[in-house]
């Protein structure tokens, strides 16, 4: 491991070659970043404050690094940007929780690392940076567009005397994930010009605009030279780099579990289950469990499959068939039963291929992953992604979760009958320390069967007064939203909203969008309280 200890970020200090000092002639903290992964493709190139050297934790960083294609910081006492990124960002990857191991593309200057020869596939996209912070977030950002899999990462730090000025100790200990909390007060270094810079390097042209908007409405800011000096730097938005020559052959797993348990939701559409069914029989690895949950709100209706107790099966297949409707409760009397080490969460309406689970777990092995979210597509629909990734949502049909995060988190039943159920799950996984990962090459078949399954048309509540957005999508942001984030999305949502529909007069337009946010935001506390949230379902 190559060392880097740093002041403010600017200059180094030393560089320590495992653990021996090496001075180099130039003091620049970005030209020696780039010089040592020149000099060591082969290693971590690590960074450290010089203030923070005790604490950082050497011991972990062969298994934080399990492969080459990952760049992990931690912050301890500084960040970069401000919550104002999430004017412009509602992805998971800008609400951090420092917690857990997390992915995000936020880099911090205070501890973290990459492989020498990974970061060089960007010397030649971020050259002209100078500021090391900067470059740093720029790596993450576009990296993780790449397949650069990024981190906060807690493990890298160790508690000591020393860092107390800069954390507030031990505040809880999770015996199960066993990692160390520290204080959420951090120093933000980017200025609102570099904020405005990256904004309009990193993302479409219009969020630049969106965030010059929201600094003037809700910071009561106007940052005209911030946000026309923006249009003067260079655009990576969608930049391509090639990553393919970096080899993933984790370390983290020498033996990995290879138990399966299949959950699947279904709701009138025997047919189709039967063929997923007969595709998890062809499956060359076979799962040990099928947790079938049928629904039909008639409590005098009879199951439509007796096949599944009447015929063999070469696993086993637990059949639950419940009068009451609902993906949320559903999926959850399912995940009370599981016990393997990988839950496979399936719709009922999926087309797989044999090796779909032997694969899964290779895969699984070779990245040192906790899940897969499988791509998921319908007959002749483009591909969209095509690069393993971190992924901003999460599959509750196309999945593969390792047990110790599924078996303990349930799909929160304020979103039954509405949408949002499955980014809130995956919301839990990430902050239970779960890396969301998309995987473009291992496909699921989604047949798209008519409406039936396990979503239905219901008449909700509250669908008189046309809240707006949906109430359930209203709750997830509640949950998982910085304010700015919640204000970035409000803000698009006007604008976008404008065209598609009739009124056209400025004025009264927002005062009925207005309306329309206080009736979802009304419903989504109703929905959040267990008492009303129970009372609503009763009645739907």
């Amino acid at each position: 491991m190559i060392l880097l200890l740093h002041r403010n970020s600017k200059e180094v200090v030393k560089v320590l070659v495992n653990d021996e000092e090496e001075y180099l002639k130039e003091g620049n903290l970005v030209k020696v970043f780039w010089e040592c992964a020149a000099r060591y493709p082969e290693e971590i190139i690590a960074w450290c404050d010089q203030d923070l050297k005790s604490g950082i934790n050497t011991g972990t960083f062969p298994e934080i690094f399990h492969h080459d294609l990952i760049m992990a910081s931690y912050a301890v006492k500084t960040r970069f940007f401000t919550d104002a990124i999430g004017y412009i960002d509602q992805l998971p990857f800008v609400n951090v929780c420092r917690k857990v191991h997390y992915g995000t593309w936020q880099m911090s200057a205070d501890i973290g690392g990459i492989k020498g020869k990974t970061l060089l596939h960007f010397k030649d996209v971020f050259n002209q940076i100078t500021n090391f912070e900067m470059l740093l977030n720029c790596v993450g950002k576009l990296g993780q567009q790449n397949g650069l899999f990024c981190y906060s990462e807690p493990g890298l730090v160790q508690y000591n005397d020393e860092l107390h000025s800069f954390t507030s100790g031990i505040v809880e200990q999770d015996n199960e994930l066993k990692i160390n909390t520290y204080k959420e007060e951090l120093l933000n270094k980017a200025s609102t010009k570099e904020l405005f810079s990256f904004v309009y390097s990193h993302y479409k042209t219009v969020r630049l605009f969106l965030l010059f908007w929201c600094f003037l409405k809700y910071e009561k800011k106007l940052p005209i030279f911030s946000f026309l000096g923006a249009l003067f730097n260079p655009k990576f938005f969608q930049t391509e780099v090639d990553l393919s020559g970096v080899e993933i052959r984790s370390n983290r797993y020498s033996a990995i579990g290879k138990d399966i348990d299949v959950i699947i939701p279904s709701k009138g559409r025997r047919e189709y289950l039967l063929q997923v069914l007969e595709d998890l029989k062809r499956q060359t690895h076979l799962p040990r469990k099928v947790i079938v949950v049928e629904q039909n709100q008639d409590p005098k209706s009879v199951t439509d499959l007796p096949e599944l107790n009447a015929a063999e099966w070469p696993f086993k297949i637990l059949h639950h068939f419940i009068h009451q409707t609902g993906a949320c409760n559903a999926r959850n009397i399912a995940l009370k039963e599981v016990s393997a080490d990988w839950i496979f969460f399936a719709d009922d309406d999926n087309k797989m291929e044999k090796d779909l689970l032997e694969n899964s777990l290779k895969e699984i092995k070779r990245l040192g992953a906790d899940m897969l979210t499988f791509n998921y597509r319908q007959k002749n629909e483009k591909l969209t992604f095509d690069k393993v990734k971190q992924w901003g949502t999460f599959g509750a049909g196309n999945s593969l979760v390792s047990g110790k995060f599924a078996s303990r988190i349930r799909f929160d039943m304020a979103f039954e009958y509405g949408y949002a159920e499955d980014m809130d799950y995956g919301m839990q996984l990430r902050q239970a320390g779960c890396d969301i990962v998309y995987h473009p090459n291992i496909e699921i078949l989604h047949l798209k069967a008519p409406r039936g399954g396990f979503r239905e048309i219901v008449e909700l509540p509250w669908n008189r007064e046309k809240p707006k957005p949906s109430p359930t999508l209203m709750v997830f942001m509640k949950k998982h939203y910085t304010s700015e984030q919640l204000k970035g999305y409000k803000t698009e949502l006007y604008l976008r909203y404008y065209k598609k529909q009739e009124i056209k007069n400025p004025v009264k337009y927002i005062r009925q969008m207005n309306a329309s946010w206080r009736s979802s935001e009304k419903w989504a506390s109703k929905l959040l309280s267990k008492a009303n949230n129970e009372f609503i379902r009763q009645s739907v």
